[in-house]
C-alpha cells in the first residue's frame, strides 16, 4: 500500500500542531517517522486513520484520495495503528481482549471459543508470546500488553500498520523477534510506519526516514544515505554531545536496603542495596520480575515476607501512602492508568503527592502552587499552552516529565523509576539523564528499571539482573557489558 500525505496541517485550539506536513510512504517498505516529543508524529497517523479530522491538505491511498472519518473506515481499508498508549480491557481475559469486536462464532451465532484459540495460539507462537490466553489483562506486564496489541493486527488483514513505540518496553529478545515479524510482513508486501527513539532500531529495520521538527517534515532520506548524528542534529536543531551526561555524583554509604522480599509465585529471596548518591540498575527480560520487585518495595503489591531498611529502620509498608511517608517515590512504567491522572490538570498532578503542605486551614495557596509547578515545569521543559491543560493533552515524553515532576515535590530519599524514558525521544531523554544525575548528586538513592540496555550502561553505578524472580547477577559499572547482561538475564553464569 502506498499512501501520501500532502501539505497537511491540523491545530488543536489555538495549539498548531502540524504545519504543512508532507510524507510519501512507499508500499511494502519500512519508513521511520523520527522527532521530538510533540513533533506531531502521533497526530499525523492518527489523522490517517481518521482518529483526527485535518484541518487541511490531502491524503492518498494508492493514488486515491480518501478522508476516513473513524479507524474503522481505514481498518475496512487494511491500515492499523498499534499505538504507545495501550487501550485494552483490564478486567477481561487476554483471548478477549484480542477479538473484542472481531469475534469468532459458529453457524448459529454462539462464540467458537476453540477457533479463538487456535488462531490466537497459532500467532502467539510466531510472537513468542508464552501468556496464557485465561490471564487478565490487568496481571499482566505494560510489555506482554504491548505484545498481545501486536498479536491482534497480527491476526487481521493488514496492508499498512503503524507501530508507535513498539519495542520500548521489550527487551533485546523480544525486539529480536519483533523485527523477525516486520521482516516477514515486508516480504508479504504490508507497509510499515515505524516510530521509535531508539536509534539503532532505526537504522536496523526501516528503509526511509522522514523526520519531523515543531510540527513540520524537515526531510525524508533512505537510511542507508544518513546516519545517527545527521538525523538527531535534525530532530532536535541542535548538536547533541555526550548523549550520556558525565556522572559527577558522589556515592557515599548504604541508605536502603532489602533483604529477603518473596512474593509466593512470583520472585523470592531479593536482596540488594542502594547507597546515597547511587544510581543502581534493574535488568531483566520480559517477565523476570524486575517491576514487580519495585511494586513490592513501595506498597503497591503485597509482600509475603522480607525487610526494608531505611536508614537503619525497618518500615512497615503497607502501600503506598506509607513510601511516600518516609521519601521513597515510584515513577511506574504505566504512566497512562497509575502514573497520571489524565483528566486532571498538569498543576494538579504535579502537586497530589504534597498537595497537604500547600493547605492552610484547607484553603490551598495557589501563588505558592504556581511558583512550584512553574519551576518544574520550565526545569524539565514541559511542552504546553497552560499548566491548566489536562495531561492528557500532552505527548508520551511530556507526560513522563510531568510524572517525574511529581515526585521531584517529595523530596524524596529513594526514587525509582521504571522504563522512565519509554516513548521519550532523544534530546528529552538526555534531560532526564541530566535530571538523575542531579537528583544522585544531591544524595538520593535512584534505581533505575529499564529495558534499554545501552540506557542501564550509560547512567548506571551498578547493575543488578533479574530471572525467573531471582537475582542472577551483579555488576560494577567498569564490568558491565550488554553480553554479560543478556546472559545473567537468560539465567548463565
Amino acid at each position: 500500500m502506498h499512501i501520501k500525505m500532502e501539505n497537511i496541517w491540523k491545530s488543536f485550539g489555538t495549539n498548531s500542531v502540524l504545519e504543512g506536513v508532507d510524507v510519501d510512504i512507499k508500499p511494502g517498505t519500512v519508513h521511520a517517522l523520527m522527532g521530538e516529543n510533540g513533533a506531531g508524529k502521533s497526530t499525523l497517523m492518527n489523522i490517517l486513520t481518521g482518529l483526527h479530522k485535518k484541518d487541511k491538505g490531502k491524503i492518498f491511498v494508492d493514488g486515491k484520495e480518501i478522508n476516513y472519518t473513524n479507524i474503522n473506515e481505514s481498518e475496512d481499508d487494511g491500515i492499523y495503528f498499534i499505538h504507545q498508549e495501550i487501550n485494552d480491557y483490564p478486567e477481561m481475559t487476554v483471548l478477549q481482549n484480542i477479538f473484542v469486536a472481531n469475534e469468532i462464532t459458529t453457524k448459529l451465532g454462539f462464540l467458537d471459543n476453540q477457533k479463538m484459540k487456535e488462531k490466537a495460539e497459532s500467532v502467539f507462537k510466531t510472537l513468542g508470546i508464552d501468556i496464557s490466553l485465561d490471564s487478565k489483562i490487568k496481571d499482566l506486564s505494560v510489555g506482554q500488553r504491548q505484545l498481545i496489541e501486536i498479536a491482534k493486527v497480527l491476526m487481521k488483514d493488514a496492508k499498512f500498520i503503524v507501530m508507535d513505540e513498539p519495542s520500548a518496553s521489550l527487551m533485546t529478545e523480544e525486539i529480536e523477534r519483533l523485527f523477525k515479524i516486520i521482516k516477514d510482513l515486508k516480504a508479504k508486501g504490508v507497509t510499515v510506519v515505524y516510530i521509535s527513539h531508539r536509534m539503532e532500531e532505526i537504522f536496523e529495520i526501516c528503509d526511509y526516514i522522514t523526520v519531523m521538527r515543531d510540527g513540520k517534515s524537515v526531510d525524508t532520506k533512505a537510511v542507508s544515505e544518513s546516519n545517527y548524528d545527521e538525523v538527531v542534529r535534525k530532530m532536535v536543531g541542535r548538536e547533541i554531545t555526550d548523549y550520556y551526561p558525565e556522572k559527577t555524583n558522589e556515592i557515599k554509604d548504604t541508605i536502603f536496603e532489602a533483604k529477603n522480599l518473596e512474593s509466593n509465585g512470583v520472585f523470592k529471596n531479593i536482596n540488594f542495596h542502594v547507597r546515597e548518591g547511587e544510581i543502581l540498575g534493574f535488568s531483566g527480560l520480559m517477565g523476570s520480575g524486575r517491576t514487580e520487585i519495585m511494586r513490592g518495595v513501595f506498597g503497591l503489591d503485597p509482600l509475603d515476607s522480607g525487610e526494608i531498611i531505611l536508614k537503619g529502620e525497618k518500615l512497615n509498608i503497607k502501600g503506598p501512602k506509607d513510601s511516600i511517608s518516609k521519601g521513597i517515590g515510584f515513577i511506574t512504567e504505566d504512566r497512562k492508568d497509575e502514573g497520571l491522572i489524565l483528566d486532571e490538570s498538569i498543576n494538579d498532578n504535579i502537586i497530589l503527592p504534597v498537595i497537604s503542605q500547600f493547605a492552610k486551614n484547607h484553603i490551598i495557596n495557589d501563588s505558592e502552587v504556581h511558583d512550584l509547578v512553574d519551576m518544574l515545569v520550565n526545569r524539565l521543559k514541559i511542552k504546553s499552552e497552560s499548566r491548566n491543560d489536562p495531561a492528557s493533552s500532552l505527548s508520551g515524553g511530556n507526560q513522563q516529565k510531568v510524572v517525574l515532576a511529581k515526585w521531584i515535590t517529595i523530596s524524596p530519599q529513594v526514587l525509582i523509576l521504571d522504563e522512565p524514558t519509554r516513548g521519550v525521544d532523544v534530546g528529552a531523554k538526555r534531560e532526564i539523564y541530566t535530571l538523575i544525575n542531579e537528583l544522585a548528586e544531591k544524595g538520593v538513592a535512584i534505581i533505575v528499571v529499564s529495558s534499554d540496555l545501552p540506557e542501564l550502561l550509560g547512567i548506571s553505578d551498578r547493575i543488578m539482573v533479574v530471572h525467573e524472580g531471582k537475582i542472577t547477577g551483579e555488576l560494577s559499572r567498569e564490568e558491565a557489558t550488554q553480553e554479560k547482561i543478556m546472559t545473567y538475564a537468560t539465567g548463565g553464569q
